[in-house]
């Protein structure tokens, strides 16, 4: 038994990134200093989605099953979107569309200023993998389609003007991956241990690219998601390997292996890949044609979510509850932002160094207190939002975070 609270302490303390997906470099200055608070907002259960920031509004859903839409300067909720299911996907945009992810099996689309309701498409239903299985499926629009993956093992292209269904395609597992698109095909993973690449125009089915697997996930479910860069999909599974994978022949260029667990959280930015692994605790970043790392940053603990990036830096946070900026060049430290759930009560599970206390296993007796446990501590498995003097993260301890430039 302690031999598997241990491997689960390793494992479940981890987080994910939202997925994983390609970042557009953010037109704003870095924040090469710790930001200061400008004000914190408060809802009632945890947050696992990421804030997306549109003309001075935040949108973010919470485990609350509702979306909450906030004025950026003062902190004031301009409007809300109630769902049936716990969000854990982010809004997507087009135009005055506003999409979203409800979590009980819904997609909806509304008037992005308003909140008005204009259309909802109903999937085969919601189910959730297991309890590590933090984050759905974000949709994402493409030439007035809208992909995503649900649940009910589909995934589905729809009229993003209209809701209705164009194809949808089945697999043999929960699709909960944000999907990318490229060269007109659409990558997606599955809890099948597959991953796939469908002709995003008719769904049909291109290759599909199967997992190794690992002795604790035999499947090799695919959590993470996927990246596109130079004909290559970078994707993270369960089996603790990154794929880099050929977009047009399903054949895999390299892996890179975890010896700890996850790496789901890969990204590019400026020609370069960033991976977060998990149990590893570490920031890497590498050359995504070879794997090869140019630096490999000690993380104080574990990453879910992805990485927000301005001109020279990075930002993100891990699962104890605290927001890094990290220099791009070299992996450098710059500042720590700290949660205030982590300042109040990290000491009831770490000592002052971050590290576990060695009583531990006496206070943390089952698996799902683990994720109890990163909640209490307001865990960060968001992606940052940047909008010129202004950074954004949400967090566990079910609080949004709206931090300015110094």
């Amino acid at each position: 038994m302690r031999k598997m609270i241990n491997y689960f302490l390793v494992l479940l303390f981890n987080g994910f990134f939202l997925h994983s997906y390609t970042q557009e470099l953010v037109e704003n200055l870095d924040f090469t200093k710790k930001p200061e608070i400008q004000w914190e907002y408060k809802t009632n259960q945890s947050i696992f989605s990421s804030p997306v920031i549109r003309e001075g509004c935040i949108y973010v859903g919470g485990n609350d099953s509702t979306l909450h839409v906030i004025d950026l300067h003062t902190g004031n909720e301009k409007w809300n979107f109630h769902t049936g299911g716990e969000i854990r996907s982010s809004v997507c945009f087009s135009e005055d569309y506003l999409y979203l992810n409800g979590g009980d099996g819904n997609i909806y689309a509304m008037n992005a200023s308003s909140g008005k309701l204009i259309w909802t498409f109903k999937t085969g239903g919601e189910n959730k993998y297991d309890f590590a299985d933090y984050f759905q499926s974000t949709p994402v629009h493409f030439n007035d389609v809208l992909y995503f993956g649900s649940g009910d093992s589909s995934f589905y292209a729809i009229d993003a003007e209209r809701g209705a269904l164009i194809w949808s395609y089945k697999t043999g597992g929960i699709v909960h991956t944000t999907p990318a698109i490229d060269h007109e095909k659409v990558f997606f993973g599955s809890f099948d241990g597959y991953v796939y690449a469908l002709n995003s125009a008719t769904g049909q089915l291109i290759w599909k690219f199967k997992t190794v697997g690992h002795r604790y996930f035999p499947k090799g479910e695919v959590q993470g998601s996927p990246t596109t860069f130079n004909n290559l999909v970078f994707i993270g599974a369960r089996d603790y390997n990154v794929y880099a994978i050929d977009q047009k022949t399903g054949f895999c260029h390299w892996n890179k292996a975890f010896t700890r667990g996850w790496g789901l959280n890969n990204s590019i930015s400026d020609s370069i890949l960033y991976i977060g692994s998990a149990d590893e605790r570490r920031l890497i970043s590498a050359d995504p044609s070879t794997g090869e790392e140019f630096w490999n940053l000690p993380m104080e603990f574990l990453i879910f979510g992805n990485n927000a990036y301005s001109d020279s830096m990075m930002y993100v946070g891990t699962t104890i509850g605290k927001l890094h900026g990290i220099r791009l060049k070299n992996g450098q430290k710059v500042w720590s932002f700290e949660t205030d759930s982590y300042r109040n009560k990290r000491l009831n599970y770490f000592k002052e160094d971050d590290s576990y206390r060695d009583d531990i296993y006496s206070i943390i007796r089952s698996n799902e207190q683990f994720l109890e446990v990163e909640c209490e501590l307001g865990g960060i498995f968001s992606t940052p939002a940047i909008a010129h003097d202004f950074m954004v993260f949400s967090s566990t301890d079910g609080k949004i975070y709206c931090l300015k430039r110094k």
